[in-house]
């Protein structure tokens, strides 16, 4: 692929980006090296390449998720003050009445 200074000028508008006529040329060539480096990955064999997402190893630092038997029930609502239908009961904070809020 061959990259014309027309390109260069059709892309610099797209990004509305002023490129004096002298820079043209100079932009042409850099971006046809670019692409040509490129090209060159589509040569290589990648058949067999593992996935690489990171360029360190990375590994979970978390614990792995199990279930495990929790404090008993009833030991729980020891403390509580007052509970209704296995539920902890508090006192309102909201008033109902309709007012100014």
């Amino acid at each position: 692929m061959t990259v014309t200074e027309k390109d260069i000028r059709h892309v610099a508008k797209l990004a509305k980006l002023e490129i004096p006529d002298d820079e043209i040329k100079k932009f042409t060539e850099q971006m046809d090296k670019i692409i040509e480096m490129v090209e060159q990955l589509s040569e290589l064999d990648t058949e067999n390449v593992p996935v690489m997402t990171h360029g360190m190893e990375t590994y979970s630092v978390m614990r792995e998720d199990k279930a495990i038997p929790g404090t008993d029930r009833e030991k729980l609502f020891e403390n509580v003050k007052t509970e209704k239908d296995g539920l902890i009961k508090v006192p309102a904070i909201m008033d109902n009445s309709e007012g100014d809020a």
